[in-house]
């Protein structure tokens, strides 16, 4: 036991280190035997089951809380799977938590004594909903697996946000971000939701958006099972990815979102590739369309040969070239025998014309003959035929003569 006064001192408190206040605390409780036997009725909040198998949570009811801890050896013998919402009675002690200075109840067992108010109105709502069809798988749009913008509804200084910026920075640092900063949490959450949620779905630069915030209890989750942030997330021409809350955690928005992350991380993972997964998947397909372009042109390459060879063996163009060539050849012959021809010709008139060139005038005279015409260019045979004083005409070989026949009968030039 502690005592509150030091007996060695005349006056004042007595000076307490942490460790000796919160044990002297602890026995206090310890030694109290109601406090060793409780039955308290709450409805759980901030359910959390620990990889060591405790399960850690809240009993809370409309004007208070408490810490509540279930060992592993207690927590497996449960005939019911507690979870967030649920309205339970815990059967325990109280006793402090000396590390968070703060007492609890060590919960020994625990029954189902129904659903909270928040959780009953989370099924009416997610009932309601899923009658109008807001949560019909054909009503999901595909998430764009290559986004270039992705807008972020979140509050601006969670830590959500930054999980999100450090996983799509990791992945993807080619992804534009758009940040529509809300509160998350409290009444005026939800307007402010649908509000920053409409702006980026009225942009046309935005290929996903993602709704998200951190973990919590029901009543801080609330927000998002808030029935006018489901409607505005269903009424989104955008995709949608909710990364709301833990992997245990549900919402309204999770039912009624294109797809649902189980956290903010995961929902940058699922809105973004991680590049590095996608570069050798690009090589390779690279390689790929490459090796097949060559095929397709080497195919029809010998495609187009064979229909060369084919068009070839169909076309005229032989039978031309062979008919030009024979006509060349004919017309050669024909001008060789033309020609022949000509010759054969030329040497017979070259016969007559020495014939004729025998017995022609003209051969006459270039013998020394003349020919003498009278006025009227009439041949003179005879002198009988001159006529004294008549103009005449003497033709020799190389030209003509003129003369007069005198009184004599003679010509005189």
């Amino acid at each position: 036991m502690f005592s509150f006064m030091n007996p060695g001192a005349e006056s004042g408190p007595t000076t307490w280190t942490v460790s000796e206040l919160t044990a002297y605390i602890r026995e206090l409780f310890e030694l109290d035997y109601r406090l060793q036997e409780v039955e308290v009725s709450g409805e759980i909040s901030n359910f959390t089951r620990a990889a060591s198998g405790h399960l850690y949570f809240t009993l809370k009811d409309g004007a208070a809380q408490i810490k509540c801890v279930m060992w592993r050896s207690q927590a497996e013998r449960l005939r019911f799977r507690p979870a967030e919402g649920d309205a339970v009675l815990a059967r325990g002690r109280i006793s402090v938590y000396d590390a968070g200075g703060v007492y609890q109840l060590y919960a020994e067992r625990l029954m189902p004594a129904g659903r909270g108010d928040l959780a009953l109105a989370f099924e009416r709502l997610k009932e309601q909903l899923a009658g109008e069809g807001l949560f019909d798988p054909e009503t999901k749009q595909p998430i764009p697996t290559f986004p270039r913008k992705i807008g972020i509804v979140t509050s601006s200084g969670a830590a959500a946000l930054r999980d999100i910026l450090t996983v799509l920075q990791r992945r993807n640092p080619l992804v534009a971000v758009l940040i529509a900063p809300t509160l998350v949490q409290g009444d005026l959450a939800p307007p402010q939701i649908v509000r920053a949620l409409r702006w980026l779905d009225d942009r046309d630069d935005i290929d996903t958006i993602i709704i998200a915030r951190g973990g919590g209890s029901i009543e801080d989750l609330w927000a998002f099972n808030d029935e006018r942030v489901a409607r505005a997330v269903f009424a989104a021409r955008h995709p949608i990815i909710s990364g709301v809350g833990h992997e245990t955690d549900f919402t309204i928005t999770d039912f009624v979102a294109d797809l649902r992350a189980p956290t903010p991380s995961a929902a940058a993972e699922l809105a973004a590739p991680d590049l590095s997964n996608i570069r050798p998947y690009i090589q390779q397909t690279s390689r790929a369309l490459a090796d097949g372009l060559a095929n397709a042109i080497a195919q029809r390459r010998e495609t187009l040969r064979a229909r060369l060879r084919l068009l070839w063996l169909l076309s005229p163009r032989r039978t031309v070239d062979a008919d030009r060539q024979q006509i060349d050849a004919l017309t050669d012959r024909m001008a060789r025998a033309a020609q022949r021809l000509l010759d054969r010709r030329a040497g017979r008139l070259a016969v007559a014309q020495a014939g004729l060139t025998a017995v022609s005038p003209l051969g006459t005279l270039a013998r020394g003959f003349a020919i003498v015409r009278d006025g009227d260019g009439h041949l003179i045979r005879s002198v009988t035929q001159a006529r004294p004083g008549e103009a005449i005409t003497i033709q020799v070989s190389d030209g003509v003569l003129g003369g007069r026949i005198d009184g004599q009968g003679r010509a005189s030039g």
